[in-house]
């Protein structure tokens, strides 16, 4: 009776929400086996639960969910719509026992929890199907299988999973392409149970993410150790910014924490109008440096000393680091030969692959890849769009597949007070399965924020996992395949991606069709299989496997929509447009999915009368999520934004994890200055306030309070004038308001009730991410105000139109 209980209060919310008018009459919904409803409303016009089913367009799946997904919201009615904590995945309509070992949505997830049967529904949903994966992510717990045996699919090479059938104790029928295969007399063992003849409790079928070690099968070569290859600009340029100086602090504090074996390789090459390679090979007093500058044709000076054993030659390299920001501390070279640089670094590393860490602060001016300014301040956003969003260039890309070929990634680290085209030099990292990093404004002095992140993220670089000599194949159910890939990676075939090097902060997404139907099926897998090769040296296999209902009804495909991961499938899109064909093209693309996704629900899911601007509950944050999306730094319209931030931006979309990348299209802001214990998380012995979401708008805030922004990479504490003094004492640590520094960047430890809530808050908010962020306390009265109010999404702003106008336009290109 509670189910129907809480039916009858969303339908009494559905009747008001379309302006249906209450009568003092009593409507009975009668249902079986439980007493009748009693509803105070004269007009409902259902009789009974079938013909409201009906007028939402058909339900197939559980009422509850899916009757509470499709509520109808007046989207121009409805001032609060974000919920109090932040958004969790869609629950599939599956099985209790299907769902229970259903992959995790953090690392997988689609666009639609429930699959349209055919092709023709898909289109007629006019929603994004995809996928969201982040294979390599940090786990607290991963099954790992050392059977001799890995039983595979003979027909698909589909890796055994929770989904497939067993017949019978010697039989089992693949769940992508339905081939009935043996199982194997080594499966029948349990190494868990220690048992015999129960294949089905096996844990590669009790588990969606599973890890095997992989036999001499799954290698081409002998695996190679863990290469790492330094590329510094030492030019003058990099002298002021003083980056060399915390580089080399975190790698001497790091180099026991780099991942690999007593076989780890390490070199190091420094650059500015010249090349500069270092011999380290065991045995000298110190490192010795090889100059070549004819970067015209460059050529590596020695092949056996440049990449050493790092156990042999540990002190050499302890006293490079030590040395190398005083070797170039009087340097007054301003070019930048990069290109000459990465051409020596590629064939340096080809013999083994491995992974080379850039570190640039300019635009290269010399050699091959040197790249003319194009930025021009006035024309950053004109009638014609951003101009510059591609490369100059084809040399980094050629590069980058060379290197790619070579399996070796290179990572990008952007340390830039003026524009350098990271438009081309991101190729590098791109097509090569690299990382990129951009600190805008570096300074080690000037910009003390910026300074501590880089140290942080350097931290973090140097020590996280990493995966070598690696592709990814994602598999799926017959009648589904993959058209378009996203994020930084090299394509070797239409479902394979090469991967030189693997790292557990990357993302990826890929567009799907449906190129049969489905009607066969009444579930619909996708398999992502990652080989790679330890820091250890091991050869192994990462499988995740997903699971989602097929559904025959439009109703139910809506019901299914996971509104995060639509935008977030849709950013990657509009990237891709924005670079292929214009930003306005990009724009009017993401305007149209949402007239086309609420107009099909307004004229086909739901057959209710309707007044205004109508959502399914489910979706009722896809018009606010995508005029965010519009003005964030990627995407936007306007002059203020510099061409390398915006390039950067994209970067981050197409490589970020979801919830990483919600925060940067709709960051989260909670009030401080009242925050409670109450609803608060108890972790071991830390007690975690969960303070409520507010929405994106000026109105929210107000001046005797404290509110903090979370925008994912950069954490702003705005603070009002007339804040309660004891939260400026408690947890700023200042006598007043007027006592507050202009430029903040953390907040002390103090021995308060106040302060260990906010710092427990903000020290949770920081574990759940990679990399740190940027922290900022803002007076209401300071400059870096502008910085916090141009994520005020929903006011009206030189980004574009408030909230309430953008959901005036839409309602307007609906009614057309």
């Amino acid at each position: 009776s509670g189910v129907y209980w809480r039916l009858g209060e969303w339908l009494y919310k559905v009747l008001s929400c379309l302006g249906v008018t209450t009568g003092h009459h009593a409507v009975y919904i009668p249902h079986l086996g439980s007493p009748s409803l009693t509803l105070p409303n004269s007009r409902i016009p259902f009789p009974n639960m079938s013909t409201l089913s009906a007028a939402l367009g058909g339900l197939s799946g559980v009422p509850e969910l899916e009757l509470e997904a499709l509520m109808p919201v007046n989207l121009l009615h409805e001032r609060s719509l974000l919920p109090d904590r932040p958004l969790e995945a869609p629950e599939p309509n599956l099985s209790p026992d299907l769902r229970k070992v259903n992959c995790s949505p953090q690392t997988f997830r689609c666009t639609l929890s429930s699959i349209p049967q055919t092709q023709a529904l898909l289109n007629k949903a006019r929603l994004p199907l995809g996928l969201l994966l982040h294979p390599f992510r940090d786990l607290q717990q991963l099954p790992v299988i050392t059977s001799n045996t890995i039983v595979r699919c003979r027909s698909c090479r589909t890796y055994i999973n929770p989904f497939v059938s067993f017949l019978d104790q010697r039989r089992w029928k693949c769940n992508l392409c339905y081939r009935v295969n043996d199982v194997p007399d080594e499966f029948m063992y349990n190494p868990v149970t220690r048992s015999y003849g129960e294949p089905h409790k096996r844990p590669e079928v009790q588990n969606a993410t599973v890890e095997f070690i992989a036999s001499s099968d799954y290698m081409l070569r002998p695996p190679q150790p863990a290469v790492y290859l330094f590329v510094l600009d030492v030019s003058h340029n990099a002298v002021e910014a003083g980056y060399l100086q915390h580089f080399c602090d975190s790698l001497l504090d790091n180099l026991d924490k780099l991942p690999g074996d007593t076989r780890m390789r390490v070199g190091f090459l420094t650059f500015d109008s010249t090349v500069h390679f270092y011999n380290l090979q065991q045995g000298l007093s110190q490192p010795q440096m090889l100059v070549v500058s004819d970067i015209d044709d460059i050529f590596i000076p020695s092949h056996d000393s440049l990449m050493v054993n790092l156990k042999d030659s540990l002190e050499l390299v302890k006293d490079l680091l030590g040395a190398l920001p005083s070797m170039f501390r009087d340097s007054r070279v301003t070019h930048s030969a990069l290109g000459p640089a990465l051409q020596a670094a590629h064939q340096l590393m080809a013999p083994t692959g491995g992974r080379i860490s850039v570190f640039q602060t300019q635009l290269p001016s010399l050699g091959a890849g040197l790249l003319p300014s194009r930025e021009d301040p006035n024309q950053r956003s004109s009638s014609k769009g951003v101009q510059h969003l591609g490369p100059a260039t084809d040399f980094y890309k050629k590069l980058a597949l060379d290197c790619s070929g070579q399996q070796i990634a290179v990572d990008l680290f952007l340390l830039s007070s003026q524009y350098a085209d990271l438009a081309t030099l991101a190729c590098v990292s791109k097509y090569s399965a690299g990382s990129i990093f951009y600190y805008p404004s570096y300074h080690h002095v000037h910009n003390p924020a910026q300074r501590d992140k880089f140290r942080k993220d350097l931290d973090r670089y140097l020590s996280r996992k990493i995966g070598f000599e690696a592709v990814m194949r994602i598999r799926c159910t017959k009648g589904l395949s993959i058209h378009t890939f996203h994020g930084n990676f090299f394509v070797r075939s239409t479902d394979l991606l090469s991967l030189a090097n693997v790292n557990p902060d990357s993302a990826f997404a890929v567009q799907m069709s449906i190129d049969d139907s489905l009607v066969d099926s009444s579930l619909a897998c996708f398999q992502a299989a990652l080989l790679y090769t330890s820091s250890k040296g091991k050869r192994r296999i990462r499988v995740h496997t997903l699971c989602l209902p097929v559904v025959s009804q439009l109703s139910d495909v809506f019901a299914g929509a996971d509104v995060q991961a639509i935008t977030c499938l849709l950013a990657n899109m509009a990237i891709d447009r924005s670079v292929s064909s214009s930003l306005g093209d990009a724009r009017d693309a993401l305007l149209n999915a949402v007239v086309d996704g609420l107009g099909v629900y307004r004229n086909t899911v739901s057959t209710l009368q309707q007044h205004g601007l109508i959502a399914p509950d489910n979706l009722r944050l896809f018009p606010l999520y995508i005029l965010a999306l519009l003005k964030q730094k990627a995407l936007r319209t306007g002059t203020s934004t510099r061409l390398d931030e915006r390039v950067f931006a994209m970067c981050e979309f197409k490589t970020q994890p979801l919830q990483q990348m919600m925060r940067m299209v709709y960051p989260d802001m909670y009030r401080m200055d009242t925050i409670s214990d109450q609803g608060s998380l108890h972790l071991n012995d830390t007690v975690v306030p969960q303070p409520r979401l507010l929405h994106l708008s000026a109105e929210r805030l107000s001046r005797d309070g404290a509110f903090l922004l979370d925008c994912g990479s950069v954490l702003y504490l705005w603070v009002g004038k007339c804040v309660n003094e004891i939260f400026i004492r408690d947890v700023l640590g200042c006598p007043n308001y007027a006592s507050i520094p202009p430029n903040m960047t953390d907040i002390p430890e103090l021995e308060t009730k106040l302060s260990e809530r906010v710092r427990a808050f903000l020290d949770w908010l920081q574990d759940n991410r990679a990399f740190s962020c940027l922290f900022y306390v803002v007076r209401e009265d300071a400059s870096a105000k502008l910085d916090f109010f141009q994520n005020m999404v929903e006011d009206r702003s030189e980004m574009g139109l408030s909230y309430h106008e953008f959901l005036q336009n839409l309602l307007q290109q609906m009614s057309k």
